[in-house]
């Protein structure tokens, strides 16, 4: 309930066993449904905070987050996502892809999913 709800015929996440498969999440804010745009900062604080929401959920934190995937538009955003994704994680580094995209839902800037242990 404190994550976006899903913007397609699909879930939020799923739990398979041991392990917590998150939908892509983009930077909505779930109160408002207000998709953010024009930070990629703010935006990749609220993606990640998204996926934090669903992990709660599930009884699980983002140390248990194993892999992370993230989508954006512009690879000139690269070094700004790092700062926002450092701060968020601290010393817990799982393995991550990050690829630039044509695009994403909504038009958003940036979309992440993670996938996680428990």
């Amino acid at each position: 309930n404190k994550a976006p709800a899903a913007v397609g015929p699909y879930s939020q996440g799923v739990k398979v066993g041991n392990f917590i498969y998150t939908s892509g999440q983009l930077p909505i804010i779930p109160e408002t449904g207000e998709l953010l745009k024009d930070d990629i900062k703010k935006e990749t604080l609220q993606s990640l905070k998204n996926v934090e929401a669903i992990l709660v959920e599930a009884e699980a934190t983002i140390e248990n987050i194993v892999k992370v995937n993230i989508y954006i538009r512009n690879m000139e955003d690269f070094p700004l996502i790092n700062q926002v994704y450092e701060e968020f994680f601290g010393h817990h580094k799982p393995a991550r892809s990050l690829v630039e995209v044509s695009k994403l839902p909504k038009d958003g800037n940036i979309e992440i999913e993670a996938i996680a242990y428990k």
